[in-house]
Order: C-alpha cells, then sequence, then structure tokens
C-alpha cells in the first residue's frame, strides 16, 4: 500500500508482535466500553430516525414514476453499471502498474474529476488500487442515491425535503473514511504508532461515553484547556440579583461616564452566554463596556427535573421583567435598551408584545441577534420539526421532565455531520487525536437543557403553528403578535447562517409595528457574524434601509460595507442611550453583589444536571 508520497513504515515480525501486545489492553477498555453502555439511559425511538412511514411514501412514488416510465429506470441502472465497471476498470489499471517497472507498488496518481473532498485528501485515495476503488464506488452510490431522491415527485414539499436530508445522513454516515479498514490515514497511524492510536482512539470513545451517560456525544474541544472565569468569561462584574430561573450580572465600567440609559442583554438559554466573553479579544461584553455602557447580561438556569414546569411565561416574568426592573432600580432610569440573541431575540419579541399590551415603556429600544419570529419556513430543521419528531420529544419530556441537551447538541450537529461529528469522530476515535483546545467548541459543548414546559410551547405554538404571526400566541393571558412590536428595532442577521437564516429574520422584522427598523446582514454565519470584533476586520456586513421589497430585492439593493457591524450597531445604540451619567459601579444598597462574574448558574453542566 506504499505510494510514492509515503515512506515504509517498519512492518518486521518484531513491529507486529508490539502491535499485537498493544492490542492487548483493547480487552480492559472493551470491558468499560460495555459496562458504560449498559447504564445508558433510553430515550425515544422517533428521535433517532423519521416515521417510516415517509421512506414507504417515497419508495411507492419512486415505483409509481417508474412503472409509467420503465425506460427511465433502465437508463438509470445502465449508467449506474456503467460506471462501475469504469471504477473498476482504473483500479484493476493501477494495480496492473504497480507491479510494473523498477518500484512495485509506486504508481502515479489517477486525475480525479470530483470535487474536492477533504475527507480523501490522502494520496493514497487517488493511487493505491484498493482505496481508489472504494473511493469512486463510494462516491457513485452516493450520486445516484441523491438522483433517486431529486426524481421523486408525487409526494409533497416537506417530505421531499426530509427524504433529502435523512437520505444525505444515510451516504455521509457510510462514507469510507468512518470506518478503520477503509480508512488509509487510520491505518498508517495505527502502524507508526504500534497500534496506540486505536487503543488512545478508544479510550477517547469510553471517556465521551462516560461522560454523556452512555450517549455519544463526540467531544470537539480540549475541556481541560479552559475554566469558566479564569481563561473564558473574565470580563468583571458582579451578580447583582439571582432567582430561580437566572442570575442577572453588572459588567464593571471601563470609562469615566456612560450612558444614562442601560443595555440590559438576554442570551439563549440553549448554550450559556459567554459566548459574547470568550476571551478579551473578541468579547462583544468587553467592547461594549468600553464604549461607555452600563451593561446587564442575563446568565440562565441550567434546568433539572424539577423545572419540568417552568415556561416561556416564567422566562419572561422571572426572567425578561426581572431583570429590566432590576437594571431601572440600580440605574434609577425609567427605561432599558433590550438586546435578545436567537430564542432570547424571540421571546424578546413576545415580551415587547406583552408590554405593549399592558402600556408599560419600559423598553426604549430593541436589538435582535439572529432571531426568528415568523416560522413559515422552516429551513433546514424541517426534518426536524414534523410531528414524528415533535411527539418523539414530547414523550422525552413526559418521561424525564426535560429536552436534554445532548438530544439538541446531536441536532444541531447534524445539520453539519462531517464537520462535527463524523470529522471529528475519526480525529478522535481512529487517530486518537486530543481534540483541539479551542474555546468556540468548548462553548459548543456547553449546552444546557430545555424544560418540559417551555421547550413543547415552542415548538408546537411558534415553530410548528407559527402563532405568533399568523392569528396570535397566547400567553400570560394576552394573545401576542409581531405586531406589537413598536419600539425602534435593530436586527443584525448573519449570511451562511443555517439556524436562524437571514431571509426568515428579514420576514418577521417586516411584519413588526415598529416605525423605526434597521435590518444588517452580516457576513458569515451564527456564530462567527455576530461575534465579529473591529480589530479583526475579518467579515463585513450589508445594509439597506428599504426594508418594503422581498429578501431578494433587499440584498440586490443593499450596499456592502468593510468590517464589523458592532459600530454601526454602537452609533444607533447612542442615540437612544440618554445622556453622559457617571460610571456607576455594580449594584446599590438594595442589590449588594452576590459573586463575581461569571457567576455561579453558568458552571452547572447539563450532563451532570440531566442525571441527577
Amino acid at each position: 500500500m506504499t505510494t510514492s508520497e509515503s515512506t515504509d513504515p517498519d512492518v518486521s515480525p518484531e513491529h507486529i508482535e508490539r502491535i499485537k501486545k498493544n492490542m492487548e489492553q483493547v480487552e480492559q477498555l472493551s470491558k468499560r466500553l460495555m459496562d458504560v453502555l449498559a447504564q445508558k439511559k433510553s430515550h425515544p425511538a422517533s428521535l433517532d430516525g423519521p416515521n417510516q412511514e415517509l421512506f414507504a411514501r417515497a419508495a411507492t412514488a419512486y415505483w409509481s414514476e417508474m412503472a409509467k416510465n420503465p425506460a427511465k429506470l433502465l437508463e438509470k441502472q445502465v449508467a449506474y453499471w456503467g460506471q462501475a465497471v469504469v471504477n473498476f476498470a482504473e483500479a484493476q489499471s493501477l494495480l496492473a502498474k504497480s507491479m510494473e517497472g523498477d518500484s512495485p507498488g509506486e504508481t502515479a496518481p489517477i486525475a480525479s474529476t470530483a470535487p474536492a473532498d477533504r475527507r480523501f485528501a490522502n494520496p493514497m485515495w487517488q493511487s493505491n488500487p484498493y482505496f481508489h476503488f472504494i473511493k469512486q464506488q463510494y462516491l457513485t452510490n452516493a450520486e445516484a442515491i441523491r438522483n433517486a431522491v431529486a426524481e421523486v415527485e408525487d409526494i409533497d414539499d416537506i417530505d421531499k425535503r426530509r427524504l433529502g436530508y435523512f437520505a444525505d445522513q444515510i451516504v455521509q454516515m457510510m462514507a469510507p473514511t468512518n470506518f478503520l479498514a477503509t480508512n488509509p490515514d487510520a491505518l498508517e497511524k495505527a502502524v507508526e504508532t504500534e497500534g496506540q492510536s486505536l487503543i488512545k482512539g478508544l479510550e477517547n470513545l469510553v471517556a465521551d461515553l462516560e461522560a454523556n451517560d452512555g450517549e455519544l456525544v463526540v467531544r470537539l474541544a480540549d475541556e481541560s484547556a479552559f475554566e469558566i472565569g479564569r481563561n473564558i468569561a473574565t470580563t468583571p462584574g458582579e451578580v447583582v440579583f439571582r432567582n430561580e430561573m437566572m442570575e442577572l450580572i453588572q459588567y464593571r465600567p471601563t470609562t469615566e461616564t456612560v450612558h444614562e440609559t442601560p443595555i440590559v442583554l438576554f442570551p439563549p438559554w440553549i448554550n450559556k452566554f459567554y459566548i459574547l466573553d470568550l476571551k478579551a479579544q473578541n468579547s462583544l461584553i468587553k467592547w461594549v463596556t468600553e464604549q461607555g455602557y452600563t451593561l446587564f447580561v442575563v446568565s440562565w438556569l441550567n434546568p433539572g427535573a424539577e423545572h419540568a414546569d417552568l415556561g416561556l411565561e416564567d422566562y419572561i416574568e422571572k426572567g425578561y421583567l426581572s431583570a429590566i426592573e432590576t437594571a431601572k432600580s440600580i440605574c434609577k432610569v425609567k427605561q432599558v435598551n433590550a438586546v435578545g440573541y436567537c430564542i432570547a431575540g424571540t421571546t424578546l419579541s413576545l415580551t415587547l408584545s406583552l408590554l405593549k399590551q399592558r402600556g408599560d415603556t419600559s423598553i426604549k429600544s430593541a436589538t435582535f441577534f439572529t432571531a426568528l419570529t415568523d416560522f413559515s419556513d422552516q429551513g433546514e430543521f424541517t426534518p426536524f420539526l414534523q410531528n414524528d419528531f415533535i411527539d418523539g420529544i414530547e414523550e422525552e419530556i413526559t418521561n424525564n421532565g426535560l429536552l436534554r441537551s445532548y438530544i439538541m447538541a446531536r441536532t444541531f450537529s447534524f445539520l453539519r455531520s462531517n464537520d462535527l461529528v463524523y470529522g471529528p469522530a475519526i480525529r478522535s476515535y481512529m487517530m486518537g487525536e486530543t481534540p483541539p483546545a479551542f474555546d468556540l467548541l468548548y462553548w459548543n459543548g456547553d449546552g444546557a437543557n430545555l424544560p418540559g414546559r417551555m421547550a413543547m410551547q415552542y415548538l408546537r405554538g411558534l415553530c410548528q403553528r407559527n402563532e405568533f404571526v399568523r392569528d396570535g400566541f397566547e400567553l400570560m393571558g394576552h394573545t401576542l403578535h409581531v405586531r406589537d412590536v413598536t419600539v425602534p428595532v435593530m436586527a443584525i442577521t448573519c449570511e451562511t447562517d443555517h439556524i436562524a437564516r437571514w431571509k426568515d429574520c428579514y420576514r418577521g422584522v417586516q411584519q413588526m409595528g415598529s416605525r423605526s427598523k434597521t435590518f444588517v446582514v452580516a457576513q458569515s454565519g451564527h456564530i462567527a457574524g455576530i461575534v465579529n470584533p473591529p480589530t479583526r476586520n475579518k467579515y463585513g456586513h450589508y445594509t439597506n434601509t428599504d426594508l418594503k421589497v422581498d429578501a431578494d430585492s433587499w440584498r440586490e439593493g443593499a450596499t456592502f460595507n468593510e468590517g464589523s457591524w458592532w459600530p454601526r450597531w454602537e452609533n444607533w445604540l447612542k442615540k437612544r442611550s440618554g445622556k453622559q451619567v457617571p460610571a456607576r459601579d455594580p449594584g446599590d444598597s438594595q442589590h449588594p453583589p452576590l459573586t463575581p462574574a461569571p457567576g455561579d448558574y453558568v458552571r452547572v453542566k447539563a450532563r451532570r444536571q440531566a442525571s441527577d
């Protein structure tokens, strides 16, 4: 299996014996593996795949079409057979060449016309007959499956989108790189390390399973490299309020004077707030204080089973309204500027509608970071927002009181399975590598559970029935509607965001009742587009004042602006933040500091909480 690009590994009898001896350690690790799998907590089977009726409908539609046009089926089969023969012939050619010349086993790679795929970067995929045939036949099979899905016609659009997604997941799962016997990188590493890479990989696998009660959640970052409050989430501040829903952090000022109107920032409660305070160089929290603002940030409770009955009304009453009232009291003002990120932005919209109907003007302006309010197009989440999956989530909640963190993490990860599941799994479990010390990936793995009641309100009422923009969302004795969002708003969305697509966010902002709306599309995705400090000068952003046109027309007429959107937001915000006043230290006599930032709630790990 050698190539001109690689050197001969040591495959002496002594070397092979050392490999065999090292493999004996696998037996001990296998016992740990069996033990942890025996303790695995079950979850509803419907969360592992769609209702089989989807595939039955697709198969019926496919064969119905082929029965009407059998020549089409024959044409596809002949093309498939033809490509398989070509793949075999290329492998035979490589094998013959490898036996010729002065250097048996060495061949020039066959030029590939397939798009670049980093999974097949090893030269052996092109030059070794065995690996070349496996790769080419896999790509042929993948194309045949995708073409078959594309040709299914007599099913509705949602079923076809779901079928395409799940078929693609099967294709990604069956990639030869995911199996040791057909992964040249892993095999070479095993020989080079005398099997130690496989032992270390098995140790990594067992450790990941043990950390998550038998559920396989691939560790993406080296957790030992980070400590909350030591090298991430380090901006100085104090917890000035705490209840059963959240801790409210007030950050220390860095300027002698500040704007009179404070900012209250609500992060999502699916992950932890410190995505906005990973390190000093990219901390939005630190940057806001440096611009002369009094900043409050909510750190949400990581719920356990005892919190199953917490609903959106609790998040609003004990989270949003309590945080706003506390900030107003400490700063001795009547209004705040509010910010909501992702699901917290969605809930900020609900809060604004509630306050509008109550005649409460506590919120002076609202900023939304990648926040959806109109769910008429469910985007990449379409496969998971249909009744079979939501019924499974409801069963999970009935059994546990929670939507456990790993279920959400798994769903998000499989939207980018090669990058967030299979690639990391190969490096960790086959190659025996330690995950990288990457703060963003550490945060990504630090998820939180969702209370059962809140999760179902969100999934059924907002995501599935889209009540907030249709007939209204019933909550706290009010019928809440997006048109009741009438304060000045600025919405920051992200161009390649697959979680809250910018066009869907745009549609929701269009329906808000505010007469003052500013809409921005930042380059990059759901996180990198938001965490984009001006000093990096990495991603630009698009602006357009005409929000009456459709999303495509808005984009066509938009102006591209170099650099971060942060200064543009601050310029918008300061016009709504009042005069300068002496800088405020955290808390007051009624709200004495309770503990230094980042507080206590942020340190509670979901996997430990869920297993209590």
